[in-house]
């Protein structure tokens, strides 16, 4: 089995990959204008354009590589009383007494910054199966924290 990710996903990381095949596609030309310019060894154009096309072509073979590896799951198609992956999760942090929402899914469409994990991560690991009103203490980094499951959502 592949890792998992949601349609939505995958069509993200095929569209950020595109942008990023565009994007390589121009350094040619720049490298090759900025090459006119002169002195190769003191010619900043040049060498960022070079570094650029380097990490450009690092990430989409990161990219191309992680997309062939993926499995598409519909997460409305799974259980729905249980955590499972693509769910949201509500959650009591007893350790703090805050409630929080999670968005389970796959590594390279999660963004923390929305608070979407990625099903690896050692809190998505301790929810999954957990059903609303389980109570579960999970070792992260920081200690453990103690969440009660409230509401679990496609």
């Amino acid at each position: 089995m592949g890792k998992p990710i949601t349609q939505n996903g995958l069509n993200a990381a095929k569209e950020r990959l595109s942008i990023l095949k565009s994007e390589y596609e121009t350094l040619p030309e720049a490298i090759a204008e900025a090459r006119e310019k002169g002195d190769l060894k003191e010619n900043a154009e040049y060498h960022a354009a070079r570094e650029r096309q380097g990490m450009l072509n690092a990430l989409i073979s990161k990219l191309e590589s992680d997309i062939a590896s993926c499995e598409v799951i519909d997460p409305s198609k799974l259980k729905t009383d249980i955590v499972t992956f693509g769910k949201s999760v509500t959650v009591k942090d007893k350790t703090i007494d805050k409630i929080l929402t999670y968005k389970i899914l796959g590594e390279i469409e999660s963004d923390i910054s929305k608070n979407e994990i990625t099903i690896i991560t050692p809190v998505a690991k301790g929810l999954l199966g957990k059903k609303v009103g389980d109570i579960v203490t999970i070792k992260v980094p920081a200690g453990d924290k103690v969440f009660e499951v409230l509401e679990i959502t496609c």
